[in-house]
C-alpha cells in the first residue's frame, strides 16, 4: 500500500462509519465512503470517488470496524496510507476541549471516559487502534464533538445537581460541534462579519438533532448536555425526560438502567411516537393517513420551535436563523411546519425560496434571515487535524 499526502477522516457513529480523504492541501476529496445500518441485513456501503458514479454494494458487517475493513477492502490500491488521520469523537469528557494528536497515553485516558459516551466511543478507540495497527507511526488526531460549546457561560454549562457530582464530569457538554463550527465559517463567508457575530439559532436537525445560539461568534447555549440522547427529540433517541420516569419503569417493570438507556438511544424519539420508523421523509408522506406518524413531525417542529423561543430570550432577540443537517437542509416542509408561529420573532418564509433550498429562504419582510446551509464535519475534521500535526511538528 502506497503512501501520498493525503488527509483522512473518520466519523464513526452509532449504526454508520464514514471514510472522507482529501488532498494535503483539503482543496479536493480523493474519495468518499460510507457504510450505513450496521448490523442489519440492509448493511450497504457507498464509494464516491472523482468523475465517477457513486458505486453502492451490500456488505456484512456487524460493527464499525467490519465496516471499515469493506471500505478498505473494496477501494483495494485506490486507497494509498494517508500522512495523517483524523477522527471525530463524539464526547470529550472533562479532560479534552480541542484536537489532540492521538498517543497511547490519550487513548487511555479516553477508555477511562467511555462512561461518558458508550454508545459511541468504544467504537471510536477501536478504529484509532485499528489505524494504528494498520498504519504504524502515521499520526492521528482525536477532534471532539463537545470543544464547540466549551465557551459558553459557565451558568450555561451548570447542572441543578448537588455540587459534589461536578467532581465526576457532570455539567452540560454540548455536541455536533464540528458541524456548527463549519457552519459558522460557511456562514460569514456567505452573509459576512456582521451577520456572524449577530445573534445567531443554528439548528442541525438530522438522525441527530440540536440548536445552538450564538452571539458575537461564541456559543451562549445549546440544546444537548450531558449526552447526546438529551434537548429535542430525534430519530430514535428521546430528548429530554423527566427524571423520575426510569425510577417508575425500574418499581413498575423492573427495568435495568441498561435497559432503560437502550430505550432512550434507539427506541424513542419519532420511532417511538410512531411506533415503527425514525425516517422523516417516510413520516411525512404517510403523516396524512398515519395520525401517530403526524403527531411524530409535529412533536419533533413543536420541541425545535420551542427551543428557537427559548434561545431568543437567551440572545435578546434572533438576527439569523440557520437550518442544516439531513432533516434541515433537506425537508422545505419541516422548516415551513417549524417556523410556522415564530412571525413574533420576525420570520417570515418565501415558499419558492424554501422549496429551492435557497442560501437565503427568508421572506422579503423578514427581520430575521432564515438560512439552509448543508454542513461538512468532514472538513473541519480534516482541517483540525493538519492544523494540530503541523502545530507538533507531525507533517
Amino acid at each position: 500500500m502506497g503512501k501520498d499526502n493525503n488527509i483522512l477522516t473518520v466519523n464513526a457513529g452509532s449504526s454508520s462509519v464514514k471514510l472522507i480523504s482529501f488532498s494535503g492541501d483539503l482543496k479536493q476529496q480523493v474519495f468518499r465512503a460510507e457504510v450505513t445500518d450496521i448490523g442489519q441485513p440492509n448493511c450497504t456501503l457507498k464509494i464516491s470517488l472523482p468523475n465517477l458514479e457513486v458505486q453502492t454494494y451490500a456488505v456484512q458487517a456487524h460493527n464499525q470496524a467490519e465496516a471499515t475493513q469493506a471500505i478498505l477492502d473494496q477501494l483495494n490500491e485506490k486507497f494509498t496510507r494517508p500522512s495523517a488521520i483524523g477522527h471525530r469523537l463524539v464526547h470529550g469528557g472533562p479532560n479534552f476541549n480541542h484536537p489532540i494528536l492521538i498517543t497511547e497515553q490519550v487513548i487511555e485516558i479516553l477508555s477511562e471516559a467511555i462512561i461518558f459516551d458508550p454508545e459511541h466511543m468504544p467504537a471510536e478507540i477501536e478504529l484509532i487502534r485499528m489505524f494504528s495497527q494498520l498504519f504504524g507511526d502515521t499520526p492521528q488526531v482525536a477532534c471532539f464533538d463537545t470543544a464547540f460549546s466549551q465557551d459558553m457561560p459557565a451558568i450555561a454549562k451548570l447542572l441543578p445537581l448537588p455540587r459534589k457530582f461536578s467532581e465526576l464530569g457532570l455539567r452540560r457538554y454540548g455536541f455536533h460541534g464540528l458541524s456548527y463550527e463549519y457552519l459558522l465559517t460557511k456562514f460569514q463567508e456567505m452573509a459576512g462579519e456582521l451577520a456572524k457575530n449577530g445573534r445567531v439559532i443554528m439548528a442541525h436537525l438530522g438522525s441527530g438533532a440540536s440548536l445552538t445560539a450564538l452571539k458575537g461568534g461564541k456559543p451562549l447555549d445549546t440544546s444537548m448536555s450531558f449526552t447526546p440522547a438529551s434537548g429535542v427529540l430525534m430519530s430514535t433517541r428521546s430528548g429530554d425526560l423527566d427524571p423520575g420516569i426510569f425510577a417508575f419503569l425500574h418499581q413498575k417493570l423492573g427495568m435495568t438502567a441498561e435497559e432503560f438507556n437502550h430505550i432512550i438511544y434507539f427506541e424513542s424519539g419519532l420511532t417511538g411516537i410512531s411506533g415503527y420508523s425514525g425516517d422523516m421523509e417516510l413520516l411525512i408522506k404517510e403523516s396524512v393517513n398515519n395520525p401517530k406518524a403526524a403527531e411524530a413531525v409535529d412533536l419533533f417542529c413543536y420541541q425545535v420551535r420551542k427551543t428557537i423561543g427559548s434561545f431568543s430570550a437567551v440572545l435578546g432577540g434572533v438576527d439569523s436563523l440557520i437550518f442544516s443537517g439531513g432533516i434541515g437542509q433537506n425537508s422545505p416542509v419541516i422548516r415551513e411546519k417549524i417556523c410556522q408561529g415564530l412571525e413574533y420573532l420576525g420570520i417570515t418564509l418565501d415558499k419558492s425560496r424554501n422549496m429551492n433550498q435557497e442560501f437565503l429562504i427568508s421572506g422579503g419582510d423578514s427581520r430575521t434571515g432564515v438560512h439552509v446551509i448543508p454542513t461538512d464535519e468532514a472538513v473541519v475534521i480534516a482541517d483540525q487535524t493538519l492544523q494540530t500535526i503541523t502545530k507538533e511538528g507531525g507533517y
